[in-house]
């Protein structure tokens, strides 16, 4: 079963200028932004509209010098750029989480959501 929410984008797969996937993240009762899921890959419309919304950060990132895994079971570390964490994305995820809470599945991006502040998506968990 799936169901639309919204997260935080906070890094991409692949580069700044050729997105192929991004990272979201929902922030948790105690204000820190925990990591929540990987999209599916990106069409290259949806990619390049990124692009106009998508920043470095402006400061320290909360996920630098994190690791995110490429696969489930995997050692193998994916390569990302983590973004400014401003960016709300409506997304169809699975219902099922993980054990800590994360989508147990790639989430499908639908759409910029500019109406929408990060302090407005649901808590992590």
């Amino acid at each position: 079963m799936r169901t639309t929410t919204e997260a935080i984008i906070g890094a991409v797969t692949g580069s700044l200028k050729a997105r192929r996937s991004v990272l979201l993240g929902r922030y948790d009762a105690a204000g820190r932004l925990q990591y929540a899921g990987r999209s599916t890959t990106l069409s290259a419309r949806f990619g390049r509209a990124l692009g106009d919304v998508l920043a470095r950060p402006a400061g320290t990132h909360p996920w630098q010098g994190c690791t995110f895994s490429a696969a489930w079971g995997t050692p193998r570390a994916l390569d990302v750029v983590l973004v400014e964490p401003a960016v709300v994305l409506e997304v169809a995820v699975d219902v099922a989480r993980d054990a800590v809470g994360r989508f147990r599945h790639p989430a499908r991006p639908h759409r910029v959501r500019t109406d929408v502040d990060v302090t407005q998506v649901p808590l992590f968990g």
